[in-house]
């Protein structure tokens, strides 16, 4: 978002939320449309209308805003806030998958445009199960729901998990193309919409001091870790059909290091950026056979013990098979093929029921050739360095070794840290503010297109079909450590380590 836009509004629109009645649109999306209206950023013609399979009216809708508001953000929804806000918002009931709900969702729009003055400028989101994205959009299509005109737009924002292969993404996109311009698609990843991953550009780009050592010349190798304290949280049913490879590398993980890895683009461009993207994904090295077993950990939490409580097994977990296979935690070792990244190990790492909540990516440079310090008290030098966290902790914190004051040459690693909550005096959004905003003024850039959704699978495609085949690579880990020993093993063994968290 840029804060010398002189017109930083967004233009008239209707956005219907498939879902309305769901966790995604309480928690995250409804916050988001109040933020972006209590910030200025909203046109004064605007709706939002939601639609589930619950019956509400229009003002029963209201209601539970207001409740959820009170909940998740209690005071901030003040009585003039409600006087302005509220008016904007409708409802709709109905069963996606019968066609007279789509008639009746036309005839709605219709109204609430001319009451609301749109201008016939629409967006779809589709909180929805994964299986009814193509549906959905061919029931939009068919009904003419998403046709554009050229004074007026329609997109579809489509949610995560964006198929479960390579093979399910690629029909998945087949499916929706036959209805929607890829211009009209915005492929949601709300890692993507958070203030620190939007940070990685500038960053890199926007300060010279990175941009010559960014290459294999002086960086050793790239950390990656999400790691959660929960376990699945009563998800078990969803979970033991994703796992942790399936549900976090091929979006989120990728998406990251695509972004450390990436070449500068001719410009900031949606289809620059994410051109130099791709690149990075189609580079890295897919894993088969032997290699699976020597680059990639497979584990699942067991019984563990935190703060002297009792975790049960992901196996103990509601909805999960008594003997699952099903891995609750991946790490991985990939080699970003190209010159400028050629020697430099990319490491992975996800899991939940993990010791500390945490997603931050570790760039660490090379140790000196050649130090002085060689006959002082200074037996090692610990290597430089530069960690982005993402959450929960948002920031940028440089490690580099420094003299202790005293008589005697001693010398100790310092962090120059950076905290947007800090330096900002608020914490970062959550990222569904800046997505939303986005789409509603039809930029793309921090949304996936089809050939990034794809390139995301290509790494994993391998590993994916071996794990089908094979159920003997799970190793287990107890609840509130940092995963399996195999883990360490796979850093250790080129004699590097996990970043230690105290």
């Amino acid at each position: 978002m840029n804060s010398d836009d002189p017109n930083p509004q967004t233009g008239p629109f209707l956005g219907v939320i498939f879902g309305a009645s769901g966790d995604l649109a309480k928690r995250k999306l409804m916050p988001a449309i109040f933020n972006l209206f209590r910030d200025g950023l909203l046109a004064e013609s605007f709706a939002i209308l939601g639609m589930s399979r619950k019956k509400m009216t229009d003002d029963a809708f209201r209601e539970k805003i207001i409740s959820d508001m009170e909940e998740l953000a209690p005071g901030e929804l003040t009585a003039e806030m409600k006087e302005k806000l509220l008016p904007h918002f409708f409802y709709i009931s109905g069963d996606v998958t019968k066609a007279e709900t789509f008639s009746r969702l036309k005839s709605r729009m219709e109204s609430i445009d001319k009451e609301c003055q749109t201008g016939g400028n629409a967006f779809f989101y589709l909180a929805t199960a994964p299986t009814l994205f193509s549906p959905v959009v061919h029931a939009l299509g068919d009904e003419g729901l998403i046709n554009e005109r050229e004074d007026s737009w329609r997109r579809v924002v489509i949610e995560k998990p964006f198929g479960h292969d390579l093979k399910s993404a690629q029909q998945l996109n087949h499916d929706i193309q036959i209805k929607l311009n890829e211009k009209q698609i915005y492929r949601i990843d709300h890692y993507l919409g958070k203030e620190t991953v939007q940070n990685i550009d500038v960053l890199r780009f926007a300060n010279g001091m990175f941009q010559p050592f960014w290459s294999n010349l002086f960086i050793d190798h790239v950390q990656i870790t999400v790691a959660e304290t929960l376990g699945v949280e009563g998800r078990g049913g969803y979970y033991e059909h994703a796992g942790a490879l399936r549900d976090m590398i091929p979006n989120h993980i990728l998406q990251l290091l695509s972004l450390i890895a990436m070449e500068m683009p001719i410009s900031f461009g949606a289809d620059d950026m994410r051109d130099e993207q791709v690149k990075v994904l189609r580079a890295i090295r897919p894993l088969h056979g032997e290699d699976i077993n020597h680059n990639v950990v497979r584990g699942q939490y067991v019984h563990g013990t935190v703060d002297g409580k009792d975790l049960s097994a992901y196996r103990a977990e509601d909805n999960v098979d008594p003997s699952s296979m099903t891995e609750t935690y991946v790490a991985l070792r990939l080699a970003v093929e190209n010159q400028r990244w050629a020697g430099v190990p990319f490491y992975l790492r996800t899991g939940k029921r993990l010791a500390r909540r945490v997603t931050e990516i570790v760039v660490e440079f090379k140790k000196p050739p050649f130090t002085p310090f060689r006959e002082t008290t200074v037996q090692s030098l610990e290597p430089n360095q530069l960690i982005i966290r993402i959450q929960p902790d948002e920031g940028i914190s440089l490690r580099f070794v420094t003299k202790v004051p005293g008589t005697l040459l001693k010398l100790d690693e310092v962090d120059m840290d950076f905290r947007y909550a800090d330096y900002f005096g608020r914490a970062p959004a959550t990222g569904y503010d800046r997505l939303l905003y986005d789409c509603i003024r039809g930029e793309a850039t921090l949304f996936r297109r089809a050939d990034m959704v794809e390139a995301g699978w290509l790494p994993i495609a391998g590993i994916q079909e071996a794990w089908e085949h094979s159920g003997d690579s799970l190793t287990e880990y107890a609840s509130g450590t940092w995963g399996p020993a195999e883990a360490d093993a796979l850093l250790s063994r080129d004699g590097r380590q996990w970043r230690v968290y105290v």
